[in-house]
């Protein structure tokens, strides 16, 4: 499929409550239909907080949350959550396909100046999957600020950043989303929350559906819960690497994963 329907649900979170926030989600997604991938934002059943893994649902029950809506949906649908592993907490992020199978990349730059980095493990691993036709790179909130981590290698054609992005550092988070689309030639997708947390922190969105030439396809009003939709053309984006292929002179760097 050439063409891949999108969609971001900038929404407020109910802290540290997954049954709330999945009964939100619930009436948000009900009335969604014709869609390729529906997005939701980062720790979408928890907000961010730092003892969220220890209260965290089960991951095999927003698995198949996820799936059943995928199911319904008939689209691929996910957002990262908290839960707690035998290693440890970590920032997961899950997406699942109507046919049952989950896609999953535990976040690798834990933000540390909340103490991230205290409280859940790093993931070690740039996770890819092909999705009708798109190479689809998820990626969570602090990832952004790290180039290297996203670098294209000619391996994908879509990147999603989900995200608890305060509002004071918006510009930021506006501006690399553009920076990571031009630079790599991609389509680049961040969904962002809205709302305020207990830690007195306050989120506009912003959220954000950008082509690969850096040009806003869909945004939203700050602060708002809405919903953000945009159709993305694979013949554009490799019509685009074709005639011109910066690409092809992009610095080779070793990851360690």
């Amino acid at each position: 499929m050439s063409t891949l329907k999108i969609t971001l649900l900038q929404q407020p979170l109910v802290w540290r409550d997954g049954l709330a926030n999945l009964a939100a989600f619930d009436a948000l997604l009900a009335p969604i239909a014709g869609r390729d991938l529906i997005v939701l934002p980062e720790m979408f059943t928890t907000g961010f907080a730092m003892d969220a893994g220890e209260s965290a649902l089960p991951e095999q029950q927003v698995i198949d949350w996820l799936r059943s809506w995928a199911v319904k949906s008939h689209a691929l649908i996910g957002g990262s959550v908290a839960l707690k592993t035998p290693e440890g907490a970590v920032n997961r992020f899950l997406l699942v396909e109507p046919g049952g199978q989950v896609h999953a990349y535990d976040k690798r730059h834990l933000f540390r100046m909340a103490g991230e980095h205290l409280h859940y493990q790093a993931g070690n691993r740039r996770e890819i999957f092909e999705w009708r036709g798109w190479r689809i790179l998820p990626q969570i909130c602090y990832d952004l600020r790290f180039p290297v981590w996203a670098r294209y290698q000619q391996d994908y054609d879509l990147a999603l950043y989900v995200a608890n992005w305060p509002a004071p550092r918006s510009h930021h988070w506006q501006t690399l989303l553009t920076a990571r689309a031009i630079e790599n030639q991609v389509y680049v997708a961040g969904c962002n929350r809205v709302g305020e947390d207990p830690n007195g922190l306050s989120y506009s969105g912003d959220s954000l559906i950008i082509s690969p030439q850096g040009e806003i396809l869909a945004d939203a009003e700050p602060s708002a819960a809405t919903r953000l939709d945009a159709e993305l053309s694979l013949e554009t984006l490799q019509s685009y690497r074709s005639a011109f292929p910066a690409w092809r002179d992009a610095d080779s760097f070793l990851r360690l994963d």
